[in-house]
């Protein structure tokens, strides 16, 4: 019976595809979307001062005819705060404009909209900031906070790495060489994670600066990557929990379930909470990298993005050898915020509407442990040059969050802010990224070749 419904799929998916190209033959691919849309603030930066009112004009165009008459539904509060109902209006001439109102202290107005055009529904979310400098975090540095994590690297760094390698053939060629290996980063914790370095490149003697890519939220498998070592770098993708990666995706299903609200584990104590040897690992793994003989003896790059985004500042932070710190839209930013009903990071602990945030303490004796784990308090302990990049619309690592925590770097810092992007990055950010990246590494080679009297 399975067998026959599968079969059955199979030619269903051929059909449609079949059919799919038959249309395409005849008429032709459309170029444009049936439906156009442009969400556009009044303030083209989408930026506003205290009480200045914002407006969203919506253009919207069908078949390349301007919507007329079409009701838009919408409704405005501060973000992840939106009200219940929704307000209305009518598109005139293919525009509707939105009032969305103001704000009296810094933050993000949110707008989110929906309407129906060509038999389907259109929805966005939309965010303004208002003086986002002037936000500040709600969570605060505990006194020992530096004494404990020093502590808690200085037992991790008593444990042998212990690197375990196997073979990775598929992404092993005569360009690169990717191994997977398993880190003791811990008493009771280990890493894997996908290494790839170059092979010999002109002009680099077969040394490299490494890159540490820690992993997004959650469990999933993650793959080998030629991205930085087709610039000439060694990368290392981890991921945190230890599943094992060779396993069937059957099986790593459910080997995953293990790691099942890992997010909230141990919250009762500071030593006991899951981030803790998460945080120290990642310290480890920089420390495995700088033991590889084709490392360059300078340059230490982390890069990552939502949870890695909060690993790649926490790993900067507790590990002396990390030469720069690139982080995109960082989670774990900012966690006390939804306790003052503002918009705080992921995993969006005291907001009562995400599964993820469920906390299994007590508020008062979560918030004592979570100030020890809260990446605001690393950011404030940053030396090294940071580039991040983040969005306005990103309704998973609120822009109230982060802006807290760019607020509080005092190393030198450089921010690529995109306004329309949400949990997810554009191509042009990962290349400013990595311009930013090239800059930092010869700016280091010219600085050693002047030391070395070269220059």
């Amino acid at each position: 019976m399975k067998r026959l419904f599968f079969n059955i799929l199979f030619l269903c998916l051929c059909g449609a595809e079949s059919v799919a190209q038959g249309f395409r033959q005849e008429y032709g691919d459309a170029r444009k979307a049936f439906v156009e849309i442009i969400a556009t603030p009044d303030h083209a930066d989408s930026r506003y001062g205290l009480g200045q009112p914002a407006a969203l004009r919506v253009v919207a165009r069908e078949g390349g005819v301007p919507l007329e008459g079409t009701t838009i539904y919408y409704k405005v509060g501060s973000e992840m705060y939106l009200p219940e109902h929704y307000d209305s209006t009518a598109f005139v001439g293919g525009e509707a404009v939105l009032q969305m109102g103001t704000m009296q202290e810094p933050g993000f107005l949110a707008c989110q909209y929906e309407f129906r055009a060509g038999g389907k529904t259109y929805k966005d979310l939309v965010k303004v900031a208002y003086e986002p400098e002037a936000i500040r975090t709600f969570t605060p540095m505990p006194k020992d906070f530096e004494a404990f994590w020093q502590k808690a690297l200085k037992e991790a760094r008593k444990v042998p790495l212990e690197p375990e390698y196997f073979d990775v053939p598929d992404a092993t060629n005569d360009k690169f060489v990717t191994k997977l290996v398993r880190l003791h980063v811990g008493k009771e914790k280990w890493m894997q994670g996908y290494l790839t370095l170059p092979r010999h490149l002109e002009g680099t003697g077969g040394r490299f600066p490494v890159v540490l890519c820690p992993p997004g939220a959650g469990s999933q498998k993650i793959y080998p990557s030629d991205y930085f070592p087709k610039e000439g770098c060694i990368y290392l993708k981890i991921e945190i929990h230890d599943n094992d990666q060779r396993l069937s995706d059957e099986a790593y299903a459910e080997e995953r379930k293990k790691c099942d609200g890992y997010m909230s584990r141990g919250m009762e104590s500071r030593d006991t909470y899951y981030y803790k040897d998460v945080y120290v690992g990642c310290a480890r793994v920089v420390d495995f990298l700088c033991t590889l003989p084709e490392w360059d003896g300078r340059n230490v790059i982390v890069t990552g993005g939502s949870q890695g985004g909060a690993l790649t500042i926490v790993t900067a932070a507790l590990n002396e050898k990390v030469t720069m710190c690139a982080p995109f839209y960082p989670a774990l930013c900012d966690v006390m915020g939804f306790l003052h009903h503002r918009a705080g990071g992921w995993p969006k602990f005291f907001s009562g509407f995400y599964k993820d945030g469920r906390t299994t303490v007590p508020d008062d004796k979560a918030t004592e442990t979570l100030q020890y784990f809260d990446v605001v308090n690393f950011a404030r302990l940053l030396k090294v040059p940071v580039f991040m990049s983040w969005g306005y619309n990103d309704d998973t690592c609120s822009p109230t969050s982060v802006w807290a925590a760019w607020n509080e770097i005092k190393a030198p810092k450089e921010k690529d802010v995109t306004p329309t992007s949400g949990h997810w990055r554009f191509p042009s950010s990962q290349a400013k990224c990595l311009e930013w990246i090239d800059r930092g590494v010869k700016s280091e080679e010219s600085a050693v070749a002047v030391i070395e009297g070269e220059e």
